[in-house]
């Protein structure tokens, strides 16, 4: 979790909440505005050596070596730079390509501004050790409503190719944390939903800090004192992260009906080369605690069966709807609150009607005894 924080109270909260990286920006000077280095060298000593920093240098064009030179002087673990133009921009890395290697440097893309992923290379040639994908527009939508879940399962993996640690954030929100964690993103950037009213020139709300503190697992959550203390496990087991006590039986059914699709399938050399529609019935069996059903940390989301779908068809074409079907199970069932799930999938324009598969996973039952059959159907 990183949390982007304007000041040394700021910083306080955030570190009480759990923040596992504490980011200082400015946020009414842009995307990623840079605070003053003298404020940042102020709250680097006052955090101590042991809490991990990062700061915002600006963007390019406008930003340059120059700034991230003297924030990176105040000690602080991360120096973030941000790209708004892709126009130039192996110039303006290979700039950095010279930069002390004792501050990691992590360069930002933005997801409304069109990021080309074939970037990613220069910045890991010239020393980056990560980057970021953010917004510029933080009043035009969230990261989701620019780039959907397999656009950023592409980006997660692209920079996982060239050995870059991967961020995502902005204007996220509480219900978008349960979507991104299974892209296993290094880590999930915030600074609006942290705040009073969630607005991200208001200061930072402990209450909103730990709710999302609380929607991102953690083996273990160390107090301000520096006491290591178990976590509160009631708070994951709705999300899914965590499997329920074996003595649970009760179960909700989530579920997705008639969702119709463009997906690139079929085995046949007429199937190849475009795509068809394809409508999607998915059922998931999740077990839960007894325990009242107050905000997300108790959800586990029809968005998390809708994103699973969308990961998989953003993966390329599939021979056969047998395996597509099998790898919606299997992302599905990571959960491991997912007692059983059933995926049924109909090509919609093959014939007049609709064919296709409809298998059955249970999670028991894959332990001991294999998959199940499927059970095709015209």
């Amino acid at each position: 979790m990183l949390a982007s924080v304007t000041s040394l109270a700021e910083a306080e909260t955030v570190r009480a909440g759990g923040a596992d990286i504490i980011d200082l920006k400015d946020p009414a000077n842009g995307p990623l505005g840079a605070l003053s280095a003298i404020l940042v060298a102020e709250i680097a000593r006052s955090m101590g050596a042991n809490a991990k920093l990062s700061a915002a240098a600006g963007t390019i064009p406008g930003a340059g070596i120059i700034e991230a030179t003297r924030i990176a002087a105040t000690g602080i673990d991360y120096v973030k730079i941000g790209f708004l133009s892709q126009r130039d921009l192996g110039e303006y890395v290979r700039a950095f390509a010279a930069f002390p290697k004792k501050t990691k440097l992590i360069g930002v893309f933005f997801a409304d501004c069109g990021p080309d992923l074939s970037l990613l290379r220069i910045l890991a040639e010239c020393g980056f050790v990560g980057v970021m994908l953010d917004t510029a527009k933080k009043h035009a939508g969230r990261l989701l409503d620019h780039m959907d879940v397999a656009a950023l399962d592409r980006f997660v993996t692209c920079c996982r190719a060239h050995k870059l640690l991967t961020g995502l954030a902005g204007s996220l929100e509480s219900p978008d944390v349960p979507r991104l964690l299974p892209l296993e993103p290094d880590f999930l950037g915030f600074r609006g939903s942290l705040c009073r009213g969630h607005s991200r020139q208001d200061e930072v709300d402990p209450a909103s800090v730990k709710m999302i503190r609380d929607l991102i697992p953690r083996e273990l959550m160390q107090e301000p004192t520096g006491e290591n203390v178990a976590p509160d496990w009631r708070l994951w087991l709705g999300r899914g992260y965590i499997p329920a006590p074996e003595n649970v039986v009760e179960t909700d059914l989530i579920f997705v009906h008639d969702l119709v699709l463009p997906c690139a399938i079929g085995a046949y050399d007429f199937e190849r080369g475009h795509f068809q529609k394809v409508r999607f019935n998915i059922d998931a069996d999740v077990r839960r605690h007894d325990r009242r059903f107050d905000d997300m940390r108790d959800i586990f989301s029809y968005d998390v069966l809708i994103d699973s779908i969308k990961i998989m068809l953003g993966r390329g074409h599939v021979d056969l709807i047998e395996t597509l079907a099998s790898d919606i199970a299997d992302e599905i069932l990571r959960y491991a609150c997912v007692a059983r799930v059933c995926v049924r999938i109909e090509k919609l324009e093959v014939v007049e009607g609709a064919v296709g598969v409809e298998i059955k996973r249970e999670r028991a039952r894959e332990k001991t005894r294999g998959r199940p059959g499927n059970r095709a159907f015209a």
